[in-house]
Order: structure tokens, then C-alpha cells, then sequence
């Protein structure tokens, strides 16, 4: 019961740290920039994408969805020229009359965060560390983990941005820090009883 109390306030504190940081602090919006033009852009994208929502990247390797080995491997080998010569990058494309909820996003977000306190907390749970410190430190080098894991591939595949990858690092790594701090005091353990008290 105390790990699963320690893992809720723990992903409470999170979700208040990563609301604090995108919605008061200038760390959500760093390396995020907004389409030069974009109106021309994005009527150049309804024409051309259409209704096929999906995630795109540029340029394409100019290969249909059923290429061989062999083709994959030679468009490759060109790959450098096109990159060369044209813009090149990521996008998540929606086609118009996408609904946002921002509630909704907000309670995943929350429920993604409470999970990641809880499992956590529970791997702290399963270890011989007997010291705040100790405590502390373990889940933060599990936040330094999870952040790396995700962000760092994206800047090294996709070209995301340098300030970018490190304010969502730090995010996250801070955020583990708070669960860190509420698990290292929640999960103390209780003095052993005196005979005096016992009596």
C-alpha cells in the first residue's frame, strides 16, 4: 500500500512539475518554431496530402511500399544527394477537422505520468537500498534513462533540435527527480520499537 501511495503522489508531483514547465516556463516551447508563410504552406499540403494522415519524412527515398532489399539499399546510396540539394525533415500530418481536447490530452498526459511514478517506484521497491539518498538517486538515474531513451534517437535520426532534445530532457529528468524526493520519504522505513514503547 505505501508503494502504490508513494507512486500516486509521486506522478501527481510529476504532472504538476511538466504542467509548470510547458505552461509557465519557456522550456516547453525551446527549439519550436512556427512556419514562415504557413498559409501557402499549409494550402500546399491539403492539395498535395490530402486525407492521408500520417507521419512523413523528406525526402522520401522515391520507393513504393512493396521495394526490395536491393532497391532500399540503392536509393540509399543516393540518399546524401537529395539531401544536398533539397529540405529535409519530419512531420505529423493531419488532414482539416482534427479535434482537440485539451482535457483529454491532459488526462493521458497525467495517467501516462502516474504510471510512469508508479513502475518506478515499484523497481525502487524491489531493492536493498535503505537510504533517502539512495532512493533519490535511483530514480533519478531511471529519469536520466527514460529520457535518453526517447529524445537523444530523435535528435540523432531525425535532426531534432539541440535545445529542443535538451529542455525535454531536463524536463523529464526533473520530473523523475520529484518522484524521487516523494518515494525516498514516503518509503521510509519506521523505527524499530524500543522496549520501552512496546511495553
Amino acid at each position: 500500500m505505501k508503494i502504490l501511495l508513494a507512486g500516486v503522489l509521486g506522478g501527481i508531483v510529476m504532472f504538476i512539475w511538466t504542467s509548470i514547465a510547458h505552461m509557465f516556463l519557456p522550456l516547453g516551447q525551446v527549439g519550436i518554431r512556427e512556419i514562415p508563410n504557413e498559409a501557402a504552406v499549409l494550402d500546399a499540403m491539403k492539395s498535395n496530402i490530402g486525407e492521408n494522415r500520417g507521419l512523413y519524412i523528406f525526402p522520401g527515398a522515391g520507393l513504393g511500399p512493396n521495394a526490395t532489399r536491393e532497391q532500399k539499399q540503392e536509393a540509399m546510396k543516393h540518399m546524401n544527394e537529395k539531401l544536398a540539394t533539397n529540405p529535409s525533415g519530419i512531420f505529423m500530418y493531419y488532414p482539416p477537422g482534427r479535434a482537440f481536447s485539451l482535457g483529454k490530452s491532459l488526462g493521458i498526459e497525467f495517467a501516462t505520468e502516474l504510471l510512469e511514478s508508479i513502475l518506478v517506484v515499484f523497481l525502487l521497491a524491489q531493492t536493498r537500498i535503505d537510504n533517502f539518498i539512495g532512493r533519490v538517486g535511483f530514480v533519478f538515474v531511471a529519469g536520466i534513462l527514460a529520457a535518453i531513451a526517447t529524445n537523444v534517437s530523435y535528435w540523432n535520426w531525425y535532426g531534432f533540435p539541440k535545445r529542443y532534445t535538451a529542455a525535454y530532457m531536463f524536463i523529464q529528468i526533473i520530473g523523475f527527480l520529484c518522484v524521487g524526493l516523494v518515494a525516498g520519504l514516503a518509503l521510509r522505513k519506521s523505527p524499530p520499537a524500543t522496549a520501552a514503547t512496546a511495553a
